[in-house]
């Protein structure tokens, strides 16, 4: 009986350990959830948007891309206050906006309105954005980090997917697209409950000063002389960034891990995923699909890269972010390359339909399985603490700013261009950017982010 009850008080702490790193990563993580979703569910709301308030072509784009200013200005201002107010103070912060915005856009009455609340949105997800990778990957243990921080692109993965569920769901609803819109807030509710009672990064209390605190955050997910080795880490390294300021961030000293950072960012976006997320239905019914047609070929890309980003997770820390972001990116510049190659075909229906939204499943799935985790698992692993927010905020404003002109121009440069001419011109810029990441591009797995940052500042160019 005595061994019975052992065994179970071991269960019992290992639960516990598991929760005290799983719980944090997955409530943080909703805000990867309401990026997704919010970035998602203007796909199949804006083929009833155009016909309730009659939004031309530029009026769509500007719908869509106000979201995407926003989150430019939220990176941009979020970048400073997340290393000074800390983590988990922005991510309520965020959480607030999140439900304020969802609300908004719900009983918008008109399109101004609809757009001022996109943008307030915005500043959410662009504070998130930059808080939840930085915020798991200073809980986390090294051994599940890569898994735990990818939680973000995972969750952005179902955000997108339950944003195209509901957006087929509502589809025959009248103004089913405020619903669309509005039943954002659950989620936002939920997180910001879920963050009221969490632990602010050990890594950021360390940095104030706050050593007791830190080493009983740690001790919540380690042992004891784990939690220690790594605090002395820490300290370590913070004393030689002691005094490091924003213009730290861009000298010599960190050049290497801000480039690497903004390549990540901008070839993820450049090679188009977002012309894809926001405008599938659209492209789709451009081609002859009906209206319900193309949005149940979007639950299907959804559903694809939800489910290759739960594969990607489990073998991020296992294979490494190397083979995975470099053999995804290769696929995905081929598969740009035979979309652009099916639009120069007479019809896009029929068969061609088929092998279009084919094609369109496999250049998801490679994406998801790479760039998608990799723009936040790399820009949370490479920067010092001190400037941690303010270094990632790099990677992150390039990958906003490109994401906002990217979704501005869509159908403009489809009417300038053609579809085969865009897809074409993603895949070229996809093919710089694999050959900047297959030189610059370090392996990262099982390392402390104390080793990476001292690596990358010994970083001559050559791969390590």
């Amino acid at each position: 009986m005595a061994g019975y009850s052992a065994a179970q008080r071991a269960r019992s702490a290992a639960v516990t350990v598991q929760w005290s790193v799983l719980g944090p990563a997955l409530v943080a993580a909703l805000g990867g959830f309401l990026f997704g979703y919010d970035t998602g569910v203007i796909s199949a709301a804006l083929l009833y948007l155009t016909t309730a308030f009659g939004l031309s072509s530029g009026l769509q784009e500007v719908v869509v891309a106000a979201l995407l200013l926003g989150a430019i200005g939220g990176v941009l201002g979020g970048g400073p206050l997340v290393d000074r107010f800390g983590r988990r103070r922005l991510l309520i912060v965020s959480a607030a906006v999140f439900c304020a915005g969802a609300l908004t856009s719900a009983f918008t009455p008109n399109p101004a309105v609809l757009i001022a609340a996109r943008f307030v949105l915005g500043l959410a997800i662009g504070t998130s954005s930059l808080a939840v990778p930085t915020y798991i990957a200073e809980m986390a243990p090294r051994q599940v980090r890569g898994r735990l921080v990818s939680l973000q692109q995972l969750m952005i993965t179902v955000g997108i997917f339950v944003s195209y569920l509901v957006g087929f769901s509502f589809s025959g609803v009248g103004q089913g697209w405020r619903w669309m819109l509005g039943l954002a807030v659950v989620p936002a509710a939920v997180m910001l409950l879920g963050l009221l009672g969490l632990a602010e990064s050990p890594r950021w209390l360390l940095s104030r000063g706050r050593d007791d605190e830190a080493r009983d955050v740690m001790l919540r997910s380690r042992g004891p002389r784990e939690a220690d080795e790594e605090l002395a880490e820490i300290r370590r390294i913070s004393a030689a960034e002691r005094g490091m300021s924003i213009r730290d961030v861009f000298g010599r000293q960190l050049r290497p891990a801000v480039l690497l950072g903004v390549a990540v960012a901008a070839t993820n976006q450049l090679v188009g995923v977002n012309a894809v997320i926001y405008y599938t239905p659209t492209l789709l019914t451009r081609a002859g699909f009906g209206d319900s047609a193309a949005l149940l070929s979007t639950v299907g890309i959804g559903l694809v890269n939800m489910l290759v980003t739960i594969a990607a997770l489990l073998a991020i820390d296992r294979i490494g972010r190397r083979p995975l972001l470099l053999g995804g990116t290769a696929v995905v510049v081929v598969s740009l390359v035979a979309l652009g190659a099916l639009y120069l075909l007479p019809s896009q229906t029929g068969v061609t339909g088929v092998l279009l939204v084919a094609v369109l499943c496999v250049y998801i799935a490679a994406f998801a399985a790479s760039l998608g985790l990799g723009i936040w698992l790399i820009n949370s692993e490479i920067f010092p603490t001190a400037v941690r927010g303010k270094a990632a905020g790099a990677g992150t404003v390039t990958h906003w700013t490109l994401d906002f002109f990217i979704s501005l121009t869509v159908l403009t440069a489809i009417g300038a261009l053609g579809a085969t001419g865009l897809f074409w011109l993603y895949a070229f810029l996809g093919v710089l950017g694999f050959l900047y990441l297959f030189r610059n591009l370090p392996e990262t797995k099982g390392r402390s982010l104390e080793d990476i940052e001292r690596a990358l500042r010994r970083r001559t160019g050559a791969v390590c």
